[in-house]
């Protein structure tokens, strides 16, 4: 897999931008804040409609205009795939594959699979929780695309679950009687979307824990071992693997069954019920995927707070590095972004993770000067100044 031309309208610093991309290692080279990154923030938007720098689409608009394009001839298993994104803030998106427009944004994922590492990833190991927890939904699209429906469908009732609570808490405070009559039917439903989620993110976590292991004892040997751990915001015991995993997955996937139909989903609902009074007076779901946290461990202490610099770094590329590893295990291999990233590493971690990096099917590098990029990772190279992209090798 990689992508063979890139087409830029009117993105982040680019009026227009066309740039012609080749199998192996592509570098980007140039001083810093001329655009290096907004190429490669582009094509990691492609994979996953979503920015590894801002949680919105405003800021990837360039001052002045009304919307964004991004176009990407996506090249698999030798066919050419035309993928075509509008970016419309305070609108909806649009999107176009092949010519045609009858798809859904959403309809693009998985039709390019990237995995970038960038500076931001520290933030993996020294960041809040829902740093992580967006690590580990992103993964789990990647791998299987649909699975973004069940992210939207799990946020969607959380919104109204929440909007319920509050209500009913401002109600108490004012004196007067909360309405929660459709309180039993948004616990039923968050749970049955909140079900799948977790069974996924906990078979997710199992799949990674020998690969992170592996990746981490290649950059820094002898200093691990590490240990991921999935913690459920339900508390201990709580069936959070083996047998109970499948049936969470038979009972959502199944046809309309209940969400009480898998232990999963019965615990949620069970935790649900035991929080309600504390819920109603802060008027918040404090139960469910969007409170758990995985819990990084680097020997017999946890990461955060813990690993020094160095450290925390070989972690976060770690962790990328297993899921690169996971993703071409499931076929197609993805497209490895290094944005900036030399510039941060030691010389050994540097050399090490082009060592290990190098043989992908299509690497794209950016780095304020080429000296910065590891002898290990030879290919094209395009100079980015001034809001034009020039090949230049």
């Amino acid at each position: 897999m990689h992508v063979a031309h890139l087409s830029l309208a009117d993105f982040r610093s680019y009026a227009r931008a066309e740039v012609p991309l080749d199998p192996g290692v592509t570098a980007f080279t140039g001083p810093n804040g001329q655009g290096k990154t907004n190429l490669v923030e582009a094509v990691g938007y492609v994979a996953t409609l979503a920015s590894h720098r801002v949680a919105g689409d405003a800021p990837l608009v360039r001052l002045g205009a009304e919307r964004a394009v991004i176009r990407a001839s996506v090249v698999r298993d030798q066919r050419p795939t035309l993928v075509e994104l509008e970016l419309n803030p305070g609108r909806a998106n649009r999107a176009r594959i092949n010519r045609s427009d009858n798809v859904r944004p959403r309809d693009v994922l998985g039709l390019l699979r990237t995995v970038l590492f960038a500076p931001e990833d520290l933030a993996l190991v020294k960041g809040d929780p829902g740093e992580r927890r967006r690590f580990l939904d992103e993964l789990l699209v990647a791998r299987a695309p649909r699975l973004a429906g069940v992210r939207q469908d799990y946020e969607r009732v959380l919104k109204q679950r929440n909007a319920l609570l509050k209500s009913a808490a401002m109600a108490r405070r004012a004196g007067a009687k909360a309405q929660l009559s459709t309180l039993d039917v948004w616990d039923e439903h968050l749970a049955r979307a909140g079900a799948e989620l977790l069974a996924h993110r906990i078979d997710l976590v199992a799949a990674l824990q020998p690969l992170v292991r592996s990746a981490y004892e290649e950059l820094a040997p002898g200093g691990g071992p590490t240990r991921l751990e999935y913690r459920s915001s339900m508390g201990e015991g709580v069936p959070l693997s083996g047998g109970s995993v499948a049936a969470a997955r038979s009972a959502t996937e199944g046809g309309g069954a209940r969400a009480t139909g898998g232990p999963l989903a019965a615990a949620l609902l069970g935790a649900m019920g035991a929080a309600r009074k504390q819920e109603l007076e802060r008027g918040v779901t404090l139960v469910g995927p969007h409170r758990d946290e995985l819990g990084l461990q680097l020997g017999e202490l946890p990461a955060k707070g813990y690993a020094s610099h160095g450290e925390s770094w070989s972690y976060a590329l770690a962790l990328r590095l297993a899921s690169y590893e996971l993703l071409r295990a499931d076929g197609g291999e993805p497209v490895l972004i290094l944005d900036d990233v030399f510039a941060e590493l030691d010389t050994r971690r540097r050399e090490r993770l082009a060592e290990l990096v190098a043989g992908g099917e299509q690497v794209l590098v950016t780095a304020a000067v080429p000296e910065d990029v590891p002898d290990a990772l030879a290919g094209s190279r395009y100079s980015v100044a001034n809001g034009e992209v020039d090949r230049i090798a």
